[in-house]
């Protein structure tokens, strides 16, 4: 079976500005000194491969790189080191952390995020009706954005990205939008699409879910790769490893 996606050596780095007062920066700024910086690596020269059709889940705790990762997949970030071969140009990230448009409607938002997921205008207009109606949006498709509640967001930007058809499916920790009733319809949702013919990568800390529905996990912890392989084996060690 053919790779779909390649990672060689890759690594990435976050610079964050030391935390200084204002008449230090000022000073440094004055002085044409370049204010220092904390660099964090977020991945350190990791290398896998996926082969297409694979359901891969990537496990690790909180700040080990698991959706900085799915962003240079995605084609958000760019590594600072190493390459990352993508075999197809349909790739979604589906996450919760989409770019809206905070004084435009939900009707706009839905059409700027389709585009930028890939979708023709056509595609869209198609998608709408169940778009809207898969986030229960329905008395608000004029209303702006920012008059949503954040639950409301969360559930458009949830209902935009899972109607989106695409080859390599991307998924960052979305299993726990809005309320209960509208948990298991996301939950159903993301397995009509991970149980259709595609690639998908998931971040979870869902164990239960892992086992269910990978046939391959990837752990990371800070920044580097431990195991690739075996979900059960690696799951088991993961689990021993965060006892310790």
């Amino acid at each position: 079976m053919e790779n779909i996606i390649e990672v060689m050596n890759l690594s990435v780095q976050f610079r964050i500005i030391k935390r200084i007062s204002i008449k230090e920066w000022a000073r440094q700024i004055l002085s044409s000194n370049r204010p220092r910086y904390n660099v964090i690596e977020a991945l350190n020269g990791i290398s896998f491969n996926i082969k297409k059709g694979s359901i891969v889940g990537i496990i690790g705790e909180n700040g080990s790189g698991k959706s900085t990762l799915l962003r240079v997949i995605a084609r958000i970030y760019s590594p600072d080191s190493g390459a990352v071969n993508i075999h197809t140009d349909s790739i979604s990230l589906l996450s919760l952390a989409a770019g809206f448009n905070f004084d435009l409607s939900v009707l706009d938002n839905i059409y700027i995020n389709g585009l930028l997921l890939g979708l023709s205008k056509k595609q869209i207009d198609e998608k709408l009706d169940n778009i809207i109606a898969f986030a229960e949006l329905e008395d608000f498709i004029t209303t702006p954005v920012r008059a949503l509640s954040s639950g409301m967001k969360s559930k458009l930007a949830f209902s935009i990205a899972s109607h989106v058809d695409p080859e390599l499916l991307l998924i960052d920790e979305v299993f726990s939008v809005g309320d209960a009733r509208f948990r298991k319809k996301s939950s159903e949702k993301i397995k009509e699409l991970i149980t259709s013919d595609r690639t998908v990568l998931m971040v979870s800390h869902s164990e239960h879910l892992i086992r269910e529905l990978c046939t391959e996990l990837i752990w990371l912890d800070k920044g580097k790769l431990v195991a690739q392989g075996n979900v059960n084996e690696i799951l088991n060690e993961y689990r021993a490893f965060c006892k310790r």
